[in-house]
């Protein structure tokens, strides 16, 4: 099957749920105000891309490739990112809604999140180590032998840690937010 390429070119108000977007490589693109809810992005290729205003929800992310790719005000309510091609993976999100997705077992070193919703988010087993959740609801977010050394949770809301099953050495936390590491204790702190 061919796939095509674009190269520097703006993609706006597209609905891609009655057409699939079409295999291939898009480099420096950008996408505004795009519908890709629900479609089928096997062997899509996103590299150096701004995805703008637009909605992945339930999207099928089998195969494709994130490298390079900033989210800004988008929808990507449950993804499995983890299914996803891992090669080179690097996103970056800002102003996003992720609920209910999944980042099991991925790299995800130095991402930033900046302002999303998070709830109930799957980061078991990721390497996290030196994200950024700044201003972020992490809503009962999953951690579970997860490492986020060096991990930013300055700023983070309404997330649990385990600390004796995760990697959390150098972490950042603010005096509010620590108490969010013994929730498993029960303890009645006044």
């Amino acid at each position: 099957m061919f796939k095509e390429e674009h190269f520097e070119k703006t993609f706006k108000n597209i609905d891609y749920t009655s057409e699939p977007i079409a295999m291939g490589t898009y480099e420096n693109c950008t996408f505004i105000n795009c519908n890709f809810t629900k479609n089928k992005m096997s062997e899509v290729n996103f590299i150096e891309c701004q995805l703008k205003d637009c909605d992945f929800s339930n999207a099928n992310v089998q195969n494709a490739a994130f490298r390079d790719v900033n989210f800004n005000n988008c929808k990507l309510i449950g993804l499995q990112f983890d299914t996803c091609n891992k090669f080179l993976l690097e996103f970056s999100f800002t102003d996003c809604i992720l609920d209910y997705s999944t980042f099991i077992e991925l790299t995800l070193q130095n991402t930033i999140f900046k302002n999303c919703s998070l709830v109930e988010v799957d980061f078991s087993r990721a390497d996290m180590k030196g994200v950024v959740f700044d201003n972020t609801n992490l809503t009962n977010a999953i951690f579970h032998n997860t490492n986020l050394n060096k991990a930013d949770f300055t700023t983070a809301a309404h997330f649990i840690i385990n600390p004796e099953n995760n990697n959390i050495k150098n972490a950042s936390f603010s005096r509010e937010n620590v108490i969010n590491l013994l929730n498993k204790y029960s303890l009645v702190i006044k």
